[in-house]
């Protein structure tokens, strides 16, 4: 009995506690328990604003009673009724020590208190255009000469659904804003001439790009790059020796060898050449290399001594991603191909120690020992150093060739930048401001 009196007097004491102390509490006003945010409600309002331009247009037009009333409307609309606020354009000064004029201001109060906040907004002249102008690779002196094989007298493979003169067309659009010059090799003669180091229209032939428009065939020039010993290995009835010898000149020249398409070099082509003779898929003016094109040609990239040998090396790893790299250059370029593509056609990654080779740019990222596609950079010695000298760039995909995987590849690598018009050019831009004010304050 004792007990539960206590306990009835212990609770009584507590409720009287609690009671007294919620009597005497000074309690915060809501405001203060979750406050406004007048810095983001600043920011978002004059976003919602300029979504159609109206803020842009009035700032830059602020004679116009009629827009700026409108405005103030749209303001007031847009804010709780309790909010007091002060919109100010200013202009951007192009000299001198004031960095900011006033150019016009609205408000709807003469004090906003003494709790207030403000953001800032850049608005621009609706009749000002912003450009994109790319570096050119090669304006500093270097190269800079992309050419692209758009041979009339070569067939072409594994290009299903384009010609190699659409392709070449189109790369041509894509990629010429880049490089200093961009060169069509319009037939094997002339391919032959860059070949044997002499330009075509007075551009930089060391250290070009070359860009194989044909797929999984290379154009053959007839007569010396066709001839015994320099393009036809007789002992193997193959012309292998063709793909061999130009493996050393894009080491000779420092060339960057593109395969746009399949297993590369697969085939050699050239209509006068071989007339009646086709790759086995009855597309004639073509011969088959097979797997030895493109083991001669990674052998002269590394200046060893030619010998055929017709093993694959090739893998088939499926569907494969873009690298975190190419990613980040398809935003920045502003090229959007797939960033999933089919490869069967990957090349082993053994073949970087094999021929000395350093993968500068995984356009995919590589499925076990297979890289899908990879821009890879010969490697030699001078004067004690390592250096580059020559590079090949393969994407093993599968058949209808997208261009844009190309040329990201290649921008990837090459890395030009882009310079863009700046918004605080003297004349294009304004800055808004608004500030926000809480009825009574505090």
């Amino acid at each position: 009995m004792m007990r539960t009196i206590e306990v009835l007097i212990v609770i009584i004491i507590i409720t009287g506690a609690f009671i007294v102390a919620s009597f005497f509490a000074v309690l915060p006003w809501p405001r203060q328990v979750s406050p406004v945010n007048l810095r983001r409600l600043a920011f978002t309002t004059m976003q919602t604003l300029d979504s159609s331009y109206d803020l842009s247009r009035a700032a830059f037009d602020p004679n116009n009673n009629t827009m700026w009333g409108q405005l103030q409307v749209a303001l007031s609309a847009s804010l709780p009724p309790n909010i007091l606020y002060n919109l100010t354009v200013y202009e951007v000064a192009g000299s001198g020590t004031q960095l900011y004029n006033n150019i016009k201001s609205i408000s709807n109060a003469g004090n906003l208190g003494t709790t207030s906040d403000a953001s800032s907004y850049m608005v621009a002249s609706p009749n000002a255009s912003f450009s994109v102008t790319p570096e050119k690779i090669g304006e500093q002196g270097g190269g800079g000469t992309v050419y692209i094989l758009n041979c009339s007298d070569a067939n072409s493979w594994w290009i299903t659904g384009y010609t190699a003169n659409s392709l070449a067309a189109d790369l041509q659009a894509l990629l010429s804003p880049y490089f200093y010059k961009t060169v069509m090799v319009q037939n094997t003669a002339q391919l032959a001439q860059i070949l044997d180091g002499t330009t075509l229209q007075g551009e930089q032939l060391q250290n070009a790009v070359v860009i194989n428009t044909c797929g999984e065939a290379v154009p053959i020039p007839s007569g010396y790059y066709a001839s015994s010993g320099v393009g036809y290995d007789s002992a193997s009835d193959s012309y292998a020796r063709y793909t061999y010898t130009l493996g050393k000149r894009v080491l000779q020249y420092n060339w960057t060898w593109v395969s746009i398409v399949g297993y590369p070099l697969y085939y050699v082509s050239n209509t006068g050449l071989f007339p009646n003779d086709d790759n086995t898929w009855g597309i004639y003016g073509m011969k088959l290399v097979g797997p030895a094109g493109l083991n001669a040609f990674l052998r002269g990239l590394d200046n060893q001594t030619y010998s055929y040998s017709g093993s694959g090396i090739t893998s088939s790893p499926g569907v494969v991603y873009f690298s975190n790299q190419v990613l980040d250059s398809s935003n920045y370029y502003g090229i959007y191909p797939s960033p999933t593509q089919t490869s069967t056609r990957a090349l082993p990654s053994s073949i970087t120690s094999t021929y000395h080779l350093n993968v500068t740019t995984y356009v995919f990222n590589p499925v076990g020992g297979s890289i899908p596609g990879a821009v890879y950079r010969h490697t030699v010695t001078q004067g004690g150093n390592f250096v580059y000298q020559g590079a090949f760039y393969a994407l093993g995909l599968t058949r209808t060739p997208d261009i844009r995987l190309t040329a990201l590849g290649l921008l990837s690598d090459y890395k030009p930048r882009l310079y863009s018009s700046e918004y605080s050019a003297n004349g294009t831009s304004r800055i808004a401001v608004l500030q926000l004010g809480l009825v009574g304050g505090v």
